[in-house]
């Protein structure tokens, strides 16, 4: 048995993977455990902190020790972080020490390691890593671009025969990444954390400000680019805290930039395929999270297939880093099939919380039917079923689901969770019939593109449709996602449209419900129809039904 433990705790994200002879047999977000958005902050104070719950959880799934592991891969490496060509940030050094002492954190945190199997990956590498062995193709061309590694922001390469063979690094301070979190922290969002608020208010906006930007970003031509600093003032006033008090000025803006980031992505596309001759790409790297980016790869590229790691930002650098080292302990790994590998819980377990919460509940026989039910009545249903998602998109583990053809669906959800009301949701289909209703890469289990919706179906499913005629779609293969597969069946069979819209189950500013508990804290603070737990029913209009002025939902009840 080859057993390696990957590691994520350098900048924010913080997560734990376990690659067992080139499975991975389970992979979580420390954010899931903890409660705390991110794990910690995105500063090098908290370089320290390790995903240790993640990591213990990891190793109980699959009934090891600390011991029993072959290596721990930490995707950092602080002999790389040295010398010029870094941010200002003046306390890089900081960060480079807390990293350099991980073994010796790592075996405080995990009894019986020996910190002399700590081993550092390179930050990128570890993308990559992610990004060519989830994919799974036999050869392909690799780009990662985010925020920052040790002295880089970008790394593009070629996977071929078993090897990955760098082509191209931008070096610091030149970064993309950055560039996006900077107008994320100037328009009133939370850097490292946000950024898809400004991909989404880019579709309110015309990029007027797109040759000034062009002006200060551009690609070198050599597989890399320059990264100007932006007077952002200048362009637009810095919005406070929230980004509630947004203006026009504010939408192009976001706008310009976006417009500017998919044109240099594109310049780095052609360029990587020009050297690889490759005809599909696998992508890694909080920038690979911008679906819209994503999209246009997709229709203006050379590359025929284009795969993104679900969890690209910097989670997936642990789950990276443990492939990268069990390929070179002799352990191949295997595809990325599900990004299904969190913490799951038995219907037993789901039922003794259900009592021990002294909530009214029903077991069911056929849970996709009742919710389909539910759904074309209107209702808002919160499902809970199987293993936790493994990156940061709700795919039908964790969700909140709504009726597409009510319009009004859209800001009820975003009500329910306590988000911007310029924030569209993402709509699920069966895969065998999401080219009748949207146009854009087939399949995409992963929600990592955005497609065009047929104007045929756009008045049928207009909660699903984002203001620029688009939807980031999640296409369902029920050979993968029996239940889901299931649910959208029962739910076309009783309207017509074979789609439900989907958005995570959780508030704002809260991690993504994990443990039953959540799931309950959750739909009890939240007007939510329904929550399908497991094999199970809570029904709001029974939990709070009243009969003579008082609750009745603190009585545990159960019906078999």
């Amino acid at each position: 048995m080859t057993a390696v433990l990957g590691i994520n705790a350098v900048f924010h994200d913080s997560a734990a993977a376990l690659i067992i002879d080139g499975e991975t047999v389970a992979a979580v977000e420390e954010e899931r455990l903890s409660r705390r958005k991110h794990g910690k902050p995105p500063v090098a104070f908290a370089t320290w902190e390790l995903p240790e719950l993640a990591a213990a959880w990891c190793l109980r799934e699959a009934g090891l020790e600390p011991a029993d592991l072959d290596a721990v891969a930490y995707s950092y490496d602080p002999g790389l972080a040295t010398g010029e060509g870094l941010t200002e940030d003046p306390w890089d050094w900081l960060r480079t020490r807390f990293a350099e002492r991980a073994p010796q954190f790592l075996a405080a945190a995990l009894p019986g390691l020996d910190p002399g199997k700590v081993r550092f990956v390179p930050h990128h590498l570890a993308h990559a890593a992610s990004a060519y062995h989830g994919a799974g193709f036999d050869s392909c061309a690799v780009l990662v671009l985010d925020g920052r590694g040790e002295r880089t922001s970008h790394l593009a390469g070629h996977r071929r025969d078993g090897r990955f063979r760098p082509l191209a690094a931008q070096a610091l301070p030149h970064s993309l990444g950055l560039l996006y979190e900077e107008l994320t922290a100037h328009l009133g969002f939370r850097r490292s954390s946000d950024e898809y608020k400004v991909m989404a208010m880019a579709s309110y906006g015309r990029p007027a400000m797109l040759e000034r930007i062009r002006e200060l970003v551009s690609a070198d031509g050599a597989g890399g680019f320059r990264t100007l600093p932006v007077d952002w003032e200048e362009l637009a006033p810095r919005l406070a805290a929230g980004g509630e008090d947004w203006t026009q000025r504010h939408a192009d803006l976001a706008a310009s930039v976006q417009r500017r980031v998919e044109e240099v992505l594109l310049e780095l596309c052609d360029w990587l395929h020009e050297q690889t001759g490759e005809t599909r790409l696998a992508m890694a790297g909080g920038v690979a999270l911008n679906c819209v980016a994503n999209s246009r790869l997709a229709r203006e590229t050379a590359f025929e297939q284009i795969w993104v790691q679900p969890a690209a930002g910097d989670s997936g650098t642990a789950l990276g880093a443990a492939t990268h080292l069990s390929e070179e302990l002799g352990a191949a790994p295997a595809p990325l099939q599900s990004a299904a590998l969190g913490r799951g819980w038995s219907d037993e377990e789901i039922e003794a919380r259900l009592r021990s919460a002294a909530v009214p509940f029903e077991r069911c026989d056929d849970v996709a039917a009742a919710v389909a039910e539910r759904l074309a009545a209107n209702g808002v249903v919160a499902w809970y079923q199987g293993r936790s998602e493994w990156g940061p998109r709700a795919l039908g583990h964790r969700s909140l689901l709504a009726d597409p053809r009510d319009p009004e669906n859209l800001e009820r959800l975003n009500e329910i969770k306590g988000r911007e009301q310029f924030r569209p949701v993402a709509p699920m289909v069966l895969e065998r019939r999401a080219a009748e209703l949207f146009s854009g890469p087939f399949p995409s289990p992963y929600m990592l593109f955005t497609h065009e919706v047929d104007e045929r179906w756009a008045d049928q499913i207009p909660a699903a449709v984002h203001v620029d005629g688009t939807a980031r779609i999640q296409t369902v293969d029920p050979s993968v996602e029996p239940l889901v597969g299931r649910m959208l069946d029962e739910f076309e069979r009783r309207t017509g449209v074979p789609v439900v819209i989907n958005t995570s189950l959780n508030t704002a500013g809260r991690p993504m419900v994990d443990d039953p508990r959540d799931a309950l804290e959750c739909f009890g603070s939240a007007p939510v129809d329904l929550l399908a737990i497991g094999s199970f029913l809570v029904s709001r209009e029974r939990l709070f039904s009243t009969a003579d002025g008082r609750l009745d939902g603190a009585v545990p009840a159960g019906v078999a």
